[in-house]
């Protein structure tokens, strides 16, 4: 299958440039994705360990395991993953994400593999993994099909694609723009445009359209009471997240 140019989106990736200094403050502009992390990890591990048949208990369960985190940003899911064994390359289409996800790295006694790339120029350059992370990315891009077939390419076959974003309907509308760029102020205001969201049926049909095969979805749902996220098999309202592997 053949990857499609550039899909980066220069005005998205300018937005978070900005921001790229704040990635490991917990109270900064990146809180909420400090407090969904958790349950981020949650269902990646497990998604992980039951594809490739790994033991969680296990000191590195994920070693011999070559992972792609695409969109890493300050690196919030490439550490636990490296801490966890994996070999872990995290790639960024802006470069003001990559120093600081390095030095964070180097703090924290990491070996792992940044670059200031896309998903496409690692795709051309022959680049395989056994997992791809997708999180909370395919709602800023140009072309979502092309920068998903590009996600399909970079897996060897069996491999597994994880790709998190946000439904659009009113209730994403409501909470995801109004309630987290201008009533609680965790993100600036812009931050999202709720016309690039995608339903989970869309992302499906863009899934197997990319070429791979999707197995499982769930819900990220917060409880503004306990104040923290949880899964959901059911209540797919706002947040996502996706399974699907590429076919043998």
């Amino acid at each position: 299958m053949q990857t499609a140019g550039n899909t980066v989106d220069p005005a998205e990736v300018a937005k978070f440039e900005a921001m790229a200094q704040e990635w490991w403050d917990p109270h900064g502009k990146f809180k909420p994705l400090h407090m969904l992390n958790p349950c981020r990890l949650d269902y990646i591990t497990t998604q992980i360990a039951a594809e490739f048949g790994r033991d969680l208990t296990a000191p590195h369960p994920f070693d011999g395991l070559r992972l792609l985190d695409i969109g890493c940003g300050g690196g919030l899911l490439c550490e636990p993953m490296a801490r966890l064994g994996a070999t872990v390359v995290g790639a960024d289409a802006a470069a003001g994400n990559i120093p600081v996800a390095r030095v964070h790295a180097e703090q924290s006694g990491l070996e792992i593999d940044y670059r200031h790339t896309t998903a496409e120029a690692l795709a051309q350059a022959g680049e395989h993994f056994d997992a791809v992370l997708n999180m909370e990315v395919v709602e800023h891009v140009a072309d979502p099909l092309s920068y998903l077939t590009a996600c399909h390419d970079l897996l060897r076959p069996g491999g597994l694609h994880l790709c998190s974003t946000i439904n659009r309907n009113p209730k994403s509308f409501a909470m995801a723009i109004v309630g987290a760029e201008v009533v609680m102020r965790w993100l600036p205001r812009g931050t999202h445009d709720w016309q690039k969201f995608i339903t989970p049926e869309e992302l499906f049909d863009l899934l197997r359209r990319a070429g791979l095969d999707p197995v499982d979805r769930k819900g990220f749902v917060f409880n503004p009471i306990s104040w923290q996220w949880r899964l959901s098999d059911r209540d797919l309202s706002v947040n996502y997240v996706t399974a699907s592997l590429r076919p043998e």
